[in-house]
Protein backbone atom coordinates (compact mmCIF):
# COMPACT_ATOMS: atom_id res chain seq x y z
CA UNK A 1 0.00 0.00 0.00
CA UNK A 2 1.37 3.42 -0.96
CA UNK A 3 2.02 5.61 2.07
CA UNK A 4 -0.52 8.32 1.39
CA UNK A 5 -2.59 9.29 4.43
CA UNK A 6 -0.95 10.54 7.63
CA UNK A 7 -2.19 12.17 10.81
CA UNK A 8 -0.20 14.96 12.45
CA UNK A 9 -0.57 16.01 16.08
CA UNK A 10 0.86 19.06 17.78
CA UNK A 11 0.65 20.66 21.20
CA UNK A 12 2.97 23.64 20.94
CA UNK A 13 4.84 25.84 23.35
CA UNK A 14 1.69 27.85 24.06
CA UNK A 15 0.32 24.65 25.66
CA UNK A 16 -3.29 25.70 25.16
CA UNK A 17 -4.50 22.76 23.11
CA UNK A 18 -3.88 19.79 20.84
CA UNK A 19 -4.29 20.29 17.09
CA UNK A 20 -4.62 17.40 14.68
CA UNK A 21 -4.92 17.00 10.92
CA UNK A 22 -5.41 14.19 8.45
CA UNK A 23 -3.29 14.88 5.38
CA UNK A 24 -3.01 13.33 1.93
CA UNK A 25 0.52 13.23 0.50
CA UNK A 26 -0.26 11.52 -2.81
CA UNK A 27 0.54 14.82 -4.51
CA UNK A 28 0.78 18.33 -3.14
CA UNK A 29 -0.11 18.11 0.59
CA UNK A 30 -3.86 18.35 1.19
CA UNK A 31 -5.63 18.62 4.54
CA UNK A 32 -8.67 16.35 4.59
CA UNK A 33 -9.77 16.76 8.22
CA UNK A 34 -8.90 18.77 11.28
CA UNK A 35 -9.64 18.52 14.99
CA UNK A 36 -8.56 20.21 18.19
CA UNK A 37 -8.99 19.75 21.92
CA UNK A 38 -8.15 22.17 24.73
CA UNK A 39 -5.58 21.07 27.29
CA UNK A 40 -7.28 21.08 30.72
CA UNK A 41 -5.97 23.72 33.09
CA UNK A 42 -4.49 21.22 35.55
CA UNK A 43 -2.48 19.45 32.84
CA UNK A 44 -1.42 22.74 31.30
CA UNK A 45 -0.12 23.96 34.66
CA UNK A 46 1.75 20.68 35.19
CA UNK A 47 3.36 20.88 31.75
CA UNK A 48 4.40 24.45 32.44
CA UNK A 49 5.82 23.44 35.82
CA UNK A 50 7.85 20.65 34.20
CA UNK A 51 9.75 23.27 32.22
CA UNK A 52 11.60 24.09 35.45
CA UNK A 53 13.34 21.89 38.05
CA UNK A 54 11.02 20.52 40.71
CA UNK A 55 10.26 17.62 43.01
CA UNK A 56 9.59 14.09 41.74
CA UNK A 57 9.95 15.16 38.10
CA UNK A 58 10.27 11.70 36.56
CA UNK A 59 7.04 10.46 38.12
CA UNK A 60 5.14 13.64 37.30
CA UNK A 61 6.45 13.70 33.73
CA UNK A 62 5.35 10.10 33.15
CA UNK A 63 1.84 10.83 34.38
CA UNK A 64 1.66 14.02 32.31
CA UNK A 65 2.76 12.06 29.24
CA UNK A 66 -0.06 9.58 29.75
CA UNK A 67 -2.62 12.35 30.22
CA UNK A 68 -1.45 14.21 27.12
CA UNK A 69 -1.46 10.99 25.12
CA UNK A 70 -5.08 10.50 26.11
CA UNK A 71 -5.89 13.87 24.52
CA UNK A 72 -3.91 12.88 21.44
CA UNK A 73 -5.94 9.68 21.17
CA UNK A 74 -9.24 11.56 21.45
CA UNK A 75 -8.11 13.93 18.71
CA UNK A 76 -7.22 10.97 16.49
CA UNK A 77 -10.63 9.38 17.05
CA UNK A 78 -12.27 12.62 15.90
CA UNK A 79 -10.11 12.60 12.77
CA UNK A 80 -10.90 8.94 12.08
CA UNK A 81 -14.60 9.70 12.28
CA UNK A 82 -14.21 12.48 9.73
CA UNK A 83 -12.08 10.22 7.54
CA UNK A 84 -14.79 7.56 7.53
CA UNK A 85 -17.32 10.07 6.15
CA UNK A 86 -14.91 10.63 3.25
CA UNK A 87 -14.59 6.91 2.55
CA UNK A 88 -11.14 6.57 4.13
CA UNK A 89 -10.83 3.57 6.41
CA UNK A 90 -8.54 3.61 9.45
CA UNK A 91 -6.34 0.89 7.94
CA UNK A 92 -5.57 3.19 5.02
CA UNK A 93 -3.86 5.67 7.35
CA UNK A 94 -0.18 4.89 7.43
CA UNK A 95 0.82 6.51 10.71
CA UNK A 96 0.47 9.32 13.20
CA UNK A 97 3.23 11.89 13.54
CA UNK A 98 3.17 12.96 17.21
CA UNK A 99 5.73 15.47 18.42
CA UNK A 100 4.86 15.50 22.13
CA UNK A 101 5.22 18.48 24.42
CA UNK A 102 8.69 20.00 24.71
CA UNK A 103 9.51 20.73 28.35
CA UNK A 104 13.30 21.02 28.17
CA UNK A 105 15.53 21.99 25.27
CA UNK A 106 19.29 22.22 25.86
CA UNK A 107 21.01 21.44 22.54
CA UNK A 108 24.79 21.37 22.17
CA UNK A 109 25.25 21.76 25.93
CA UNK A 110 26.78 19.61 28.66
CA UNK A 111 29.66 18.24 26.66
CA UNK A 112 28.48 19.11 23.18
CA UNK A 113 25.38 17.02 22.43
CA UNK A 114 23.01 18.33 25.05
CA UNK A 115 19.47 17.03 25.18
CA UNK A 116 15.88 17.74 24.32
CA UNK A 117 12.85 16.30 26.09
CA UNK A 118 9.33 15.91 24.75
CA UNK A 119 6.56 14.64 27.04
CA UNK A 120 4.88 11.83 25.10
CA UNK A 121 3.95 8.14 25.25
CA UNK A 122 3.90 7.02 21.61
CA UNK A 123 3.55 3.33 22.50
CA UNK A 124 0.38 4.11 24.43
CA UNK A 125 -0.89 6.24 21.55
CA UNK A 126 -0.35 3.33 19.14
CA UNK A 127 -2.21 1.03 21.54
CA UNK A 128 -5.14 3.43 21.99
CA UNK A 129 -5.59 4.22 18.29
CA UNK A 130 -4.51 1.03 16.53
CA UNK A 131 -2.24 3.10 14.30
CA UNK A 132 1.52 3.21 13.96
CA UNK A 133 3.13 6.27 15.51
CA UNK A 134 6.26 8.14 14.47
CA UNK A 135 7.69 10.23 17.31
CA UNK A 136 11.02 11.42 18.76
CA UNK A 137 11.73 13.81 15.90
CA UNK A 138 14.54 15.88 17.42
CA UNK A 139 17.15 13.47 18.74
CA UNK A 140 18.66 12.25 15.46
CA UNK A 141 19.57 15.82 14.61
CA UNK A 142 21.04 16.40 18.09
CA UNK A 143 23.12 13.24 17.72
CA UNK A 144 24.49 14.67 14.46
CA UNK A 145 25.62 17.82 16.26
CA UNK A 146 22.56 19.95 15.53
CA UNK A 147 20.10 22.01 17.51
CA UNK A 148 17.21 19.62 16.81
CA UNK A 149 15.13 22.68 15.97
CA UNK A 150 13.37 24.21 14.25
CA UNK A 151 11.94 21.16 12.48
CA UNK A 152 9.45 22.81 10.14
CA UNK A 153 11.49 24.78 7.54
CA UNK A 154 11.57 21.80 5.17
CA UNK A 155 7.78 21.62 5.27
CA UNK A 156 7.48 25.38 4.77
CA UNK A 157 9.72 25.05 1.72
CA UNK A 158 7.62 22.21 0.29
CA UNK A 159 4.50 24.35 0.62
CA UNK A 160 5.51 27.90 -0.12
CA UNK A 161 8.89 28.27 -1.84
CA UNK A 162 8.42 30.03 -5.18
CA UNK A 163 10.95 30.48 -8.00
CA UNK A 164 12.19 34.03 -8.25
CA UNK A 165 10.70 35.17 -4.93
CA UNK A 166 12.15 35.75 -1.47
CA UNK A 167 9.54 34.42 0.98
CA UNK A 168 9.67 34.07 4.75
CA UNK A 169 7.46 32.08 7.12
CA UNK A 170 7.09 33.07 10.75
CA UNK A 171 5.58 30.62 13.21
CA UNK A 172 4.46 32.35 16.41
CA UNK A 173 3.52 29.85 19.07
CA UNK A 174 4.90 30.12 22.58
CA UNK A 175 8.27 30.62 20.89
CA UNK A 176 8.69 32.29 17.49
CA UNK A 177 10.70 30.75 14.67
CA UNK A 178 11.51 32.04 11.23
CA UNK A 179 11.99 30.17 7.95
CA UNK A 180 13.78 31.88 5.06
CA UNK A 181 12.96 30.74 1.51
CA UNK A 182 15.30 32.78 -0.69
CA UNK A 183 14.99 32.93 -4.46
CA UNK A 184 18.70 32.09 -4.58
CA UNK A 185 20.44 29.89 -2.04
CA UNK A 186 19.39 27.35 0.53
CA UNK A 187 16.51 27.29 2.95
CA UNK A 188 17.41 28.61 6.39
CA UNK A 189 15.57 28.93 9.68
CA UNK A 190 16.02 29.53 13.39
CA UNK A 191 14.23 30.51 16.57
CA UNK A 192 13.80 34.24 17.11
CA UNK A 193 12.82 34.16 20.79
CA UNK A 194 9.53 34.51 22.65
CA UNK A 195 6.31 34.39 20.70
CA UNK A 196 3.15 34.21 22.79
CA UNK A 197 4.67 32.66 25.92
CA UNK A 198 5.38 35.85 27.85
CA UNK A 199 2.28 37.66 26.60
CA UNK A 200 0.07 34.74 27.65
CA UNK A 201 1.67 34.56 31.09
CA UNK A 202 1.22 38.28 31.71
CA UNK A 203 -2.35 38.32 30.41
CA UNK A 204 -3.38 35.39 32.61
CA UNK A 205 -1.70 36.94 35.64
CA UNK A 206 -3.46 40.29 35.31
CA UNK A 207 -6.76 39.59 33.54
CA UNK A 208 -7.45 35.93 34.27
CA UNK A 209 -7.75 35.27 30.52
CA UNK A 210 -5.51 32.62 28.93
CA UNK A 211 -4.40 34.97 26.15
CA UNK A 212 -4.85 38.50 24.85
CA UNK A 213 -7.60 37.96 22.25
CA UNK A 214 -6.66 39.78 19.04
CA UNK A 215 -4.10 41.77 21.06
CA UNK A 216 -6.90 44.08 22.23
CA UNK A 217 -5.49 44.54 25.74
CA UNK A 218 -2.04 45.35 24.39
CA UNK A 219 -3.55 47.76 21.86
CA UNK A 220 -4.92 49.88 24.71
CA UNK A 221 -1.52 50.22 26.39
CA UNK A 222 1.65 52.17 25.70
CA UNK A 223 5.02 50.64 24.86
CA UNK A 224 7.56 51.35 27.61
CA UNK A 225 10.85 52.18 25.83
CA UNK A 226 13.08 51.60 28.86
CA UNK A 227 11.57 48.18 29.57
CA UNK A 228 11.72 47.22 25.89
CA UNK A 229 15.39 48.12 25.88
CA UNK A 230 16.08 45.86 28.87
CA UNK A 231 14.21 43.00 27.24
CA UNK A 232 16.15 43.44 24.01
CA UNK A 233 19.45 43.22 25.92
CA UNK A 234 19.03 39.43 26.09
CA UNK A 235 22.16 37.85 24.52
CA UNK A 236 20.11 35.21 22.66
CA UNK A 237 18.71 37.91 20.38
CA UNK A 238 22.21 38.82 19.22
CA UNK A 239 23.46 35.29 18.54
CA UNK A 240 23.90 34.22 14.94
CA UNK A 241 22.01 31.17 13.63
CA UNK A 242 21.80 28.26 13.94
CA UNK A 243 20.02 28.78 17.24
CA UNK A 244 16.98 27.49 19.06
CA UNK A 245 15.39 28.16 22.41
CA UNK A 246 12.35 27.47 24.56
CA UNK A 247 10.72 28.05 27.90
CA UNK A 248 13.99 27.03 29.52
CA UNK A 249 15.05 30.64 28.84
CA UNK A 250 11.95 32.69 28.06
CA UNK A 251 9.81 32.04 31.10
CA UNK A 252 8.20 34.04 33.95
CA UNK A 253 11.42 34.23 36.03
CA UNK A 254 13.23 35.72 33.03
CA UNK A 255 10.53 38.33 32.61
CA UNK A 256 10.38 39.15 36.31
CA UNK A 257 14.15 39.61 36.38
CA UNK A 258 13.81 42.18 33.61
CA UNK A 259 10.99 43.97 35.42
CA UNK A 260 13.05 43.92 38.62
CA UNK A 261 11.81 46.31 41.33
CA UNK A 262 9.43 47.93 38.87
CA UNK A 263 7.18 44.86 38.61
CA UNK A 264 4.47 46.34 40.84
CA UNK A 265 4.86 49.91 39.62
CA UNK A 266 4.45 49.58 35.87
CA UNK A 267 0.90 49.61 34.44
CA UNK A 268 0.17 45.98 33.53
CA UNK A 269 -1.46 46.97 30.25
CA UNK A 270 1.65 48.88 29.24
CA UNK A 271 3.80 45.85 30.03
CA UNK A 272 1.53 43.79 27.75
CA UNK A 273 1.95 46.35 24.98
CA UNK A 274 5.71 46.16 25.48
CA UNK A 275 5.80 42.37 25.36
CA UNK A 276 3.80 42.44 22.14
CA UNK A 277 6.23 44.98 20.72
CA UNK A 278 9.14 42.76 21.79
CA UNK A 279 7.89 39.79 19.76
CA UNK A 280 7.22 41.99 16.73
CA UNK A 281 10.63 43.71 17.04
CA UNK A 282 12.80 40.62 17.33
CA UNK A 283 11.02 38.80 14.49
CA UNK A 284 11.14 41.82 12.20
CA UNK A 285 14.80 42.48 12.97
CA UNK A 286 15.72 38.87 12.23
CA UNK A 287 13.98 39.05 8.86
CA UNK A 288 15.65 42.35 8.01
CA UNK A 289 19.05 40.97 9.00
CA UNK A 290 18.80 37.67 7.11
CA UNK A 291 16.39 38.15 4.17
CA UNK A 292 15.82 41.90 3.79
CA UNK A 293 14.31 41.57 0.31
CA UNK A 294 11.46 39.29 1.37
CA UNK A 295 8.31 40.18 -0.54
CA UNK A 296 6.05 38.19 1.80
CA UNK A 297 6.05 37.15 5.42
CA UNK A 298 3.54 34.35 6.01
CA UNK A 299 2.59 34.13 9.69
CA UNK A 300 1.23 30.97 11.28
CA UNK A 301 0.56 29.76 14.81
CA UNK A 302 -1.60 31.54 17.35
CA UNK A 303 0.27 34.79 16.84
CA UNK A 304 -1.34 35.15 13.42
CA UNK A 305 -4.65 35.75 15.24
CA UNK A 306 -3.21 38.63 17.29
CA UNK A 307 -4.18 41.73 15.33
CA UNK A 308 -1.96 44.05 17.35
CA UNK A 309 1.05 41.82 16.82
CA UNK A 310 0.36 41.55 13.08
CA UNK A 311 0.07 45.35 12.86
CA UNK A 312 3.39 45.67 14.69
CA UNK A 313 5.07 43.30 12.25
CA UNK A 314 3.68 45.17 9.24
CA UNK A 315 4.75 48.54 10.66
CA UNK A 316 8.28 47.23 11.21
CA UNK A 317 8.42 45.70 7.71
CA UNK A 318 6.94 48.36 5.40
CA UNK A 319 8.29 46.79 2.19
CA UNK A 320 7.15 43.24 3.05
CA UNK A 321 3.55 42.06 2.82
CA UNK A 322 2.63 40.44 6.15
CA UNK A 323 -0.07 37.79 5.72
CA UNK A 324 -1.58 34.99 7.77
CA UNK A 325 -0.78 31.64 6.15
CA UNK A 326 -4.53 31.22 5.48
CA UNK A 327 -3.99 33.54 2.49
CA UNK A 328 -1.67 30.92 0.98
CA UNK A 329 -3.86 27.89 1.52
CA UNK A 330 -3.24 26.57 5.02
CA UNK A 331 -4.94 27.93 8.18
CA UNK A 332 -2.49 29.41 10.65
CA UNK A 333 -3.49 27.07 13.48
CA UNK A 334 -2.98 23.92 11.37
CA UNK A 335 0.50 24.50 9.98
CA UNK A 336 2.47 22.79 12.75
CA UNK A 337 0.18 19.76 13.00
CA UNK A 338 0.43 19.45 9.22
CA UNK A 339 4.21 19.62 9.49
CA UNK A 340 4.28 16.61 11.79
CA UNK A 341 2.08 14.63 9.42
CA UNK A 342 4.66 15.55 6.74
CA UNK A 343 7.57 14.54 8.99
CA UNK A 344 5.94 11.13 9.52
CA UNK A 345 5.53 10.84 5.74
CA UNK A 346 9.21 11.72 5.32
CA UNK A 347 10.13 8.94 7.77
CA UNK A 348 8.29 6.40 5.62
CA UNK A 349 10.09 7.69 2.54
CA UNK A 350 13.38 7.57 4.49
CA UNK A 351 13.74 11.13 3.38
CA UNK A 352 16.02 13.35 5.48
CA UNK A 353 13.79 16.08 6.87
CA UNK A 354 16.25 18.09 8.94
CA UNK A 355 18.22 20.77 7.16
CA UNK A 356 21.82 21.11 8.30
CA UNK A 357 21.82 24.78 7.26
CA UNK A 358 18.99 25.29 9.77
CA UNK A 359 20.05 23.16 12.73
CA UNK A 360 23.83 23.14 12.36
CA UNK A 361 24.01 19.35 12.19
CA UNK A 362 26.87 17.67 10.32
CA UNK A 363 24.42 16.45 7.68
CA UNK A 364 20.67 16.03 7.14
CA UNK A 365 19.06 13.16 9.02
CA UNK A 366 15.92 11.05 8.74
CA UNK A 367 13.91 12.17 11.76
CA UNK A 368 11.75 10.11 14.07
CA UNK A 369 11.34 6.59 15.42
CA UNK A 370 8.53 4.12 14.71
CA UNK A 371 6.21 2.77 17.42
CA UNK A 372 4.13 0.11 15.67
CA UNK A 373 0.55 -0.57 16.68
CA UNK A 374 1.04 -4.33 16.34
CA UNK A 375 4.02 -6.62 16.34
CA UNK A 376 5.42 -7.49 12.95
CA UNK A 377 4.08 -10.74 11.57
Amino acid sequence: MTARFFIGLMSGTSMDGVDGVLADFSGAPRILAQASLPIPDALQQELLALNSPGDNELHRAALAANALTGLYAQTVQDLLGQAETQGIAAQEIQAIGAHGQTVRHQPQAFGGTGYTLQINNPSLLAELTGLDVVADFRNADLAAGGQGAPLVPGFHAALWARPGADIAVLNIGGISNLTLLPAQGRVKGFDCGPGNALMDFWCRRHTGQPFDANGAWAAGGQVLPELLGRLLDEPFFHRLPPKSTGRDLFNPPWLMSKLSAQADKLPPQDVQATLTALTARICAQDLQNHLPGASELLVCGGGALNGELMRGLQAALPTTQVLASDARGLPALLVEASAFAWLAWCWYQRRPASLSEVTGAHAPRVLGALYPATAAA
